[in-house]
């Protein structure tokens, strides 16, 4: 068994915010792979279901961000699992926006849910790095990632639910280049040779056929000479 964790704080206040990127992967995967409805369990909202061969758990955690790791803890006690076994996504400011990256272990590099995490079960979990972007400054990162997301970003935010959905399956089973790859696929499609880039249209092929060309002269520049003043 696994447990898949999405990061975020609890309430509408907070639902579409950049902190919340985490709540939304594990929604997004419940909705799409028919897991059963959320329910209040280990301090937080649980909903359980398989990706493939796997069993696994996903868990939003209802204690606020700075205190995750009491839920996450709890759960992981209750199935007696490893950290091994579990999986955090959570918004990561030193990704672009739309990017995705695998790591295992490591710190938590000032993340309020990763702290709060390590403290109760360690550092040797799995994490999925979900890029929000900087704002450029950091006494603005506070009032940045409590901000509900622009709406010119939904696009790449709903290809990066997608691709989770998408690769979930290859998580849960260890598969984590091919979990990157089903990412990779949505965010940045490969752009077919035989198509125009988006937003131009193939090139028209307006010319017209080349006159046939003249019968090629044979004469002489003696009688050329000639003819001319004929």
């Amino acid at each position: 068994m696994q447990i898949f964790v999405g990061l975020g704080n609890p309430g509408g206040k907070y639902a579409k915010t950049r902190h919340n990127i985490g709540f939304m992967a594990v929604d997004r995967i419940a909705e799409d792979h028919g897991f059963t409805p959320w329910r209040a369990r280990f301090q937080g909202e649980v909903a359980e279901g398989r990706l493939g061969t796997e069993k696994v758990l996903l868990l939003k955690p209802q204690t606020f961000m700075n205190l995750s790791g009491q839920s996450v803890g709890e759960a992981m006690r209750f199935f007696k699992l490893a950290p091994g076994d579990v999986t955090v996504f959570h918004d990561e400011l030193d990704l672009v926006p739309g990017k995705c990256r695998v790591k295992t272990g490591g710190g938590h590099a000032g993340h309020n849910g990763l702290r709060s995490i390590h403290q109760h079960i360690g550092e040797a979990y799995h994490r999925i790095r979900l890029g929000i972007g900087h704002p450029g400054r950091k006494e603005a990162v506070a009032g940045y990632v409590l901000h509900d997301f622009a709406k010119a970003e939904e696009g790449w935010l709903d290809d990066l639910m997608r691709g989770i959905s998408d690769g979930a399956k290859a998580l849960a089973e260890g598969d984590k280049p091919g979990f990157q790859n089903a990412v990779a696929l949505r965010v940045a499609p490969p752009r077919s040779s035989k198509s125009a880039p988006k937003g131009e249209t193939a090139p028209k092929n307006d010319a017209k056929p080349a006159a046939e060309a003249a019968p090629e002269d044979s004469r002489s520049p003696l009688q050329k000479l000639a003819d001319k003043f004929r």
